[in-house]
């Protein structure tokens, strides 16, 4: 009807058609608010494409509705997970790996100081440490993080092709440099070989450090550092091709510096970067 309004009458065009008037002037009034709506939803997934996309495709709703609140654009969650369906914005999912830890074996086992307790009130008062693999079209790449429970920052890490003393050595290295050589801290790991091997537990010794074990075979005594391997993994390795041990190291390198260390929001430290949460709370 909106095509002829300039020749014939709404009464004539609704009587021809045989519809009411006041019907023709409902749908006027809903095709223009349908309109608006389809604006809105437009704009609004345009705004949760867009986080979705910078952050790699990593982020469900929770982080992107925190991204989006920082930007001035405060959605609520329930408007982003509607959003995220309706375009097919799925963030990736979830994969179960094997243990690395080789327990069986007969050098000194220490205490469990952490008990499960991964609070920390200051930097440097508790660490934690863990091995995983990533497989490369060369073979399997072996990686070591240590991970500061203050801030859920990784503050050393280290790789190699091989699941040796040296591996877990070098990451305790570099959180050693990077910290200032703190003493007195708790370095927590499972009961892994490389962790009790005399090459590591002299490190310790020699730094003033404090060592502590998980108990055998319970992955929940070092629940830190297997979170932080599954955002790896999911974010980083599950679903994509295999790289060479070079393109491997890199994209690890950049995901620990950059990605994780100055961007990912943790919700252990309310939703912001370990980075972020130092810069505000260190002195």
């Amino acid at each position: 009807m909106l095509m002829y309004c300039t020749l014939f009458s709404i009464s004539i065009m609704a009587r021809a058609l045989s519809v009411s008037r006041s019907g023709y002037y409902a749908w006027l009034r809903n095709r223009e608010l349908m309109s608006l709506r389809s604006q809105q939803r437009e704009a609004i997934d345009s705004l949760v494409r867009e986080a979705f996309i910078q952050g790699k495709g990593r982020y469900g709703a929770e982080r992107i509705f925190y991204d989006l609140a920082e930007q001035d654009n405060p959605l609520d969650i329930k408007t982003i997970r509607k959003s995220l369906k309706r375009q097919g914005l799925i963030a990736k999912a979830a994969k179960l790996f094997k243990v690395t830890t080789d327990s069986n074996h007969a050098l000194p086992v220490a205490p469990n100081l952490l008990a499960r307790d991964f609070s920390a009130q200051h930097p440097n008062e508790k660490w934690v440490t863990d091995i995983t693999y990533i497989q490369t079209t060369e073979g399997w790449l072996y990686l070591a993080v240590m991970i500061d429970l203050y801030s859920r920052k990784i503050i050393g890490w280290s790789m190699s092709k091989n699941i040796d003393a040296q591996l877990v050595c070098d990451a305790l290295m570099m959180a050693l440099w990077r910290r200032k050589f703190p003493q007195g801290v708790i370095v927590h790991s499972d009961r892994g070989s490389q962790y009790a091997s005399y090459a590591f537990r002299q490190l310790l010794g020699k730094y003033s450090l404090k060592q502590s074990m998980s108990r055998k075979g319970d992955c929940w005594d070092n629940a830190c550092a297997e979170s932080f391997f599954h955002s790896l993994k999911v974010e980083l390795i599950h679903g994509e091709p295999l790289q060479n041990g070079k393109q491997t190291r890199e994209s690890i390198f950049e995901y620990i510096e950059v990605d994780y260390n100055r961007y990912r929001r943790h919700s252990a430290i309310g939703f912001i970067s370990p980075e972020r949460f130092e810069a505000r709370n260190v002195c």
